[in-house]
């Protein structure tokens, strides 16, 4: 009997373990700190994306185009890792890609000396996930070659990449694109496939976009555009970012996308500001994918380049799109309203409006759109408190309402000429997981 009672105590007690593991654990799961951002302010879907945090810190030692301590070199090494640099000026490319394959990457211009980073005659290709650019100039300009050469580069370009940030940066003079998110269009078989196969994650904050070159190299002929963001992309968002002297793709969605566009300024736009389109030639035989388009406080404003009574939003091509919009203001150059919406194609096809916004992306509280000019000038583009003398002259052209669009870069004074800097990079004065300075960075003065 009595071996029994003992029995029977010994498997009660047994449970009651069991029971409060049970319980425990969902309470532990509660307390587990959450996922550390990528650097304070990060936002969208690819926040906590770590880069190349934990990794090696690789120098960047010259501004040689390649070979030891390239910038180059940097970006082709393997394995998680934080580029840092100990040079500042201008790299030259020539006319040649950097090509990002390794993932788990931080490219953090904002350690260079003054003047930073600026790359010319060339652009960057990225194809790797977990990967944030912060703090670079990237102009390709003409880069010597012939009008329609046939040679073009975006500024920057993220191909069937993913979780992935390109924030603060300044990024002109694009042949191409200055900024994009693309990749396959149909990489599988189902359209699951597909999205999972294109870019998708991609965060681009705070960035300046700006003079396209309209008839330059590209084989096309005219080609000022801002970014393009291909088919079946995904879980885009385009934040705090100043589009300026543009013709089009300011930006620009096509078929099956699906994007956030918040707090954007939008200056001097050509024929188009922001629009969709998929073109049924490209889907040919595959089934159209509606596209998903939010459009919230952004702020557009035309000027000398802009055609009268232009919108802020155009629909064009096939298919369908599901479409939110909340604050936006759009202004002539005279500061009159220009047409919310319009469209650019004959098809039955068009935009469902929905009334009910969408879940906003991780850390987006957007503000209103009459605050969204200030903000945006104060803060877009690279190295904010060190400004270069072009991006310098882009802001004020932004502020006064001047400027105009460019077919080269000659026409606003040529690839920038400075001259090599060079500084240690001390790690002390850096936090290493957000890459932010410990202590206040060589300012210039502000814009007037």
């Amino acid at each position: 009997m009595t071996h029994r009672i003992t029995g029977r105590t010994s498997t009660i007690r047994q449970l009651g373990l069991a029971l409060l593991l049970a319980c425990a654990t969902p309470l532990a799961a509660q307390q587990a700190p959450p996922p550390q951002l990528a650097f304070p302010g990060a936002m969208g879907w690819a926040a906590h994306t770590p880069g190349g945090r934990g990794g090696r810190i690789i120098r960047v030692t010259t501004l040689a185009t390649e070979g030891p301590g390239s910038l180059r070199e940097a970006i082709d090494a393997k394995g998680p890792r934080i580029v840092v640099f100990e040079v500042g000026g201008v790299i030259d490319l020539g006319v040649k890609s950097l090509k990002i394959k390794e993932p788990f990457l931080t490219i953090a211009g904002q350690t260079a000396p003054q003047p930073g980073i600026t790359l010319v005659r060339g652009g960057i290709d990225l194809s790797a996930h977990n990967v944030i650019i912060q703090h670079l100039r990237v102009r390709p300009g003409e880069a010597g070659l012939a009008k329609m050469a046939g040679t073009d580069f975006d500024s920057i370009s993220t191909v069937g990449a993913h979780d992935v940030i390109v924030d603060h940066c300044s990024l002109t003079w694009s042949s191409d694109e200055n900024l994009s998110a693309s990749g396959t269009r149909f990489k599988g078989d189902t359209p699951e496939q597909w999205r999972a196969g294109t870019s998708h994650r991609i965060t681009f904050s705070n960035n300046i976009l700006a003079e396209g070159l309209g008839y330059a190299t590209h084989a096309k002929g005219e080609h000022s555009k801002g970014s393009l963001i291909h088919d079946n992309a995904r879980d885009i968002l385009i934040i705090g970012n100043l589009y300026s002297q543009n013709r089009e793709r300011n930006p620009m969605f096509k078929g099956g996308t699906q994007g956030w566009v918040v707090n954007n300024l939008i200056n001097n736009p050509g024929q188009r500001a922001v629009h969709y389109n998929l073109i049924a030639a490209e889907w040919d035989g595959h089934p159209y994918q509606d596209g998903q388009l939010v459009l919230v406080g952004n702020s557009m404003r035309g000027g000398p380049n802009t055609p009268e009574r232009t919108p802020f939003f155009q629909f064009g091509g096939s298919g369908w799109l599901d479409l939110y919009m909340e604050d936006n203001l759009a202004v002539d150059r005279y500061g009159e309203t220009l047409p919310q919406t319009g469209r650019y194609s004959s098809n039955s096809a068009g935009w469902r409006m929905l009334k009910t916004r969408p879940p906003l992306p991780f850390g987006v509280k957007p503000m209103p759109a009459k605050d969204v000019q200030d903000s945006v000038l104060a803060n877009a583009g690279a190295r904010p408190w060190d400004r270069d003398d072009i991006d310098r002259r882009i802001l004020e052209n932004a502020i006064e309402g001047r400027g105009k669009h460019i077919d080269s870069e000659a026409e606003v004074g040529g690839y920038p000429k400075v001259a090599e800097t060079r500084q240690a990079f001390v790690p002390a004065d850096w936090n290493l997981d957000t890459m932010e300075p410990l202590k206040p960075l060589p300012r210039r003065e502000p814009l007037r």
